[in-house]
């Protein structure tokens, strides 16, 4: 994959339609096959191309240790989203371009080019057999919150009513290091 990181840098924004209700999502992204960092910023590009959303903010990226079976370690990252979506449409359209990037679900908790999970929509609490938020797992994950800690750290999780920085203080980050391209 060939990629001119210049253009990258300054991703096209898509504007709400006037009159639409915008809402704040939180969205986690990972990688641990192929050239991770290029498929997350290929990443971020699209979702700052995706017509309905706004790619407000996006953290560094940080390589994490893999949880699950053995597998390389992850690049993750956040970002924040401006969206005219609903939750489940927002959900909808991180699985196609996650499908857009040729993932293929084969293994739970598996390696993968690009994971794409919603994390938290505005103060949203819903517990759907497709769609669960505040993402269940948001709380005890540290490649989630030290990232998501650096974009929003005032953001309340609506079900514990901490702080991301709060939670963050609550998990053992030992295994997420900052990202450093060499």
């Amino acid at each position: 994959m060939s990629v001119s990181f210049s253009k990258l840098e300054q991703p096209a924004i898509h504007s709400p339609a006037e009159g639409s209700t915008t809402h704040r999502a939180a969205i986690a992204l990972g990688s641990n096959l192929g050239e991770p960092a290029v498929i997350l910023k290929l990443a971020l590009k699209q979702l700052a191309q995706t017509p309905g959303l706004i790619l407000q903010a996006q953290s560094p990226f940080y390589q994490t240790v893999a949880v699950g079976p053995p597998q390389p370690d992850y690049l993750n990252a956040c970002a924040l989203l401006g969206t005219t979506l609903t939750p489940q449409d927002l959900l909808a359209t991180l699985l196609s371009i996650e499908a857009d990037f040729g993932r293929v679900r084969r293994e739970r908790w598996g390696p993968r080019l690009l994971d794409l999970d919603l994390l938290l929509f505005d103060q949203v609490i819903l517990n759907h057999p497709n769609l669960t938020l505040p993402h269940p797992h948001l709380t005890e994950r540290a490649f989630v919150l030290v990232p998501l800690s650096d974009i929003a750290p005032d953001w309340r999780e609506p079900v514990s009513g901490m702080t991301i920085l709060d939670l963050v203080q609550r998990v053992d980050c030992s295994g997420v290091k900052p990202y450093s391209a060499d």
